[in-house]
């Protein structure tokens, strides 16, 4: 049975290459058959950093994105427990075995001699590296050391100048000098605590994971895992390493690339579907040429085959037009429950006011949903709704104010709001052919005027729809303010 595992750390908000690796394999495990299933473990042996609201945030973005997972934390299952905190008798015990087999011994080295191996090494023009001093501790000395205070570290022996060779299914077939991994590295420090590479071993190992998907980042920790593995005597796992994200620069993803947190998108207003739809573009694509995906057809046709090596660069622009594809495409009643809101934090209306005017807000969220990137542009686009002193925009929009023809017809289009029993759809669509035939005026002299002196703007929503969703008595409250200080 396939299984596969994503293992976050809730030490900060999920990075977007995390989330990536997240999906790469949720789509995995779905495109693998029914039996197959996905964990979630969560890798908090960081106590310092790690906290719940963390580990709160890393449900919340998978649920959010539409990344189900079968079992493990928050969920239970027949292989846990799924925090590495409350799995510490676990390493403990292979911890033992190791060190009884031989394969691993307990180190009493201080930062100051560990510092001597670091500069000796460089000063070889080698990597820095452990020396081994403690490989071969009689017990007097090891006792000699205990009585000074010194509390060991346990370290796994790295085989000299031997090639770990596996075949990675993105990358092809990867060998590594054994030489270069800098000595024998520590599985359990000090405190007690399992370090990374010794506890994902164990982990995977018990967790019955047969695939690891991560990022490429991980590939120097892949031979020294592989090692434990041997050590132990246990089958290695196929692994996968996904190209990592670049930013424009073609630089690491980093917060001067703007947002790098997939949190930071959902507050933005981007819709679950379009980051699905946009992350699985990064580094895989499908057989055909299509890019707007549904979920359903992105794990249909996924296979891990098709991920490049190639590192792929975060396109703002093509994540925003997906974006606003999908709002395009969404409900209106969708898009005006997530707009509501931003409305109510930017103060253009209550939560009272949210409710009592449902109608008339979804009329204005139909009215722009249009022109929406992300859900958060709302508060710019229909703040021509709500206030009732008018600005012009840009001098391009100050100067049709100056025409010669305005304030008629400005008089003119106020004579007709005021005898109008109510301006609905028909009086909205008819009442510029009635102006146009009792002025003269007509095209651009009309209508340009008209949207600067009840919006401010030069353009923008339909005017028709503009006209309907101020109503007759803000129409006219707006045309007296630019007659007044327009003049």
């Amino acid at each position: 049975m396939i299984r596969a595992r994503f293992a976050p750390s809730p030490t900060g908000p999920i990075h977007i290459g995390n989330i990536r690796t997240a999906l790469f394999n949720y789509l995995f495990v779905r495109s693998s058959g029914d039996k197959a299933r996905m964990v979630l473990r969560i890798e908090d042996t960081d106590l310092q950093r790690s906290s719940k609201e963390y580990e709160r945030l890393i449900f919340e973005e998978l649920q959010w994105l539409g990344i189900e997972w079968d079992e493990g934390a928050g969920k239970g299952g027949d292989f846990g427990p799924y925090y590495q905190s409350q799995r510490l008798d676990i390493y403990s015990k292979y911890i033992e075995i190791l060190v009884a087999k031989g394969k691993a011994y307990y180190c009493y080295c201080t930062p100051e001699e560990l510092e001597e191996d670091r500069q000796k090494s460089v000063a070889s023009g080698d990597i820095p590296r452990y020396s081994g001093r403690c490989r071969h501790l009689t017990p007097e000395q090891a006792e000699v050391y205990k009585r000074e205070g010194r509390t060991p570290v346990v370290r796994f022996k790295i085989p000299s100048d031997r090639m770990v060779v596996f075949e990675d299914v993105i990358k092809g077939k990867i060998e590594i000098n054994s030489d270069t991994l800098g000595g024998d590295m520590v599985i359990q420090k000090s405190d007690g605590m399992p370090t990374y590479n010794f506890a994902v071993v164990i982990d995977d190992h018990l967790m019955g994971i047969t695939n690891i998907i991560r990022g490429e980042d991980h590939l120097s920790n892949t031979p020294k895992q592989i090692l434990i593995y041997e050590a132990l005597g246990w089958e290695k796992p196929a692994f996968a390493h996904a190209p990592l994200i670049l930013g424009p620069d073609r630089t690491k993803l980093s917060k001067r690339h703007g947002n790098t947190y997939i949190g930071q998108y959902r507050e933005d207003g981007y819709l679950p579907e379009a980051m699905f739809n946009y992350l699985a573009l990064l580094s895989w694509s499908p057989e055909g040429n299509e890019e707007i995906l549904s979920k359903e057809d992105i794990v249909k046709q996924f296979k891990l085959e098709r991920v490049t090596r190639a590192n792929p660069v975060f396109d703002i622009g093509k994540l925003n037009w997906l974006n606003a594809h999908y709002i395009r495409q969404a409900p209106l009643e969708r898009i005006a429950a997530l707009s509501i809101p931003y409305l109510i934090e930017e103060g253009l209306i209550t939560e009272e006011e949210a409710v009592e005017k449902k109608e008339w807000l979804y009329l204005v969220v139909e009215t722009v949903k249009e022109s929406l990137v992300k859900i958060s542009d709302i508060t710019e686009k229909v703040k021509i709704f709500f206030d009732d002193r008018i600005v012009p925009e840009d001098d391009e929009a100050a100067e049709l104010l100056k025409g010669e023809h305005v304030s008629r017809l400005l008089r003119v289009f106020k004579e007709k709001l005021l005898n109008a029993g109510t301006v609905d759809q028909e009086f909205c669509k008819g009442i510029f052919k009635v102006i146009q035939k009792e002025t003269g005026i007509k095209g651009k002299n009309l209508f340009m005027p008209v949207r600067v002196a009840i919006t401010g703007q030069c353009h923008g929503p339909e005017l028709v729809n503009i006209l309907l969703i101020l109503g007759k008595d803000r129409l006219i409250k707006r045309i007296d303010y630019v007659l007044e200080n327009y003049k």
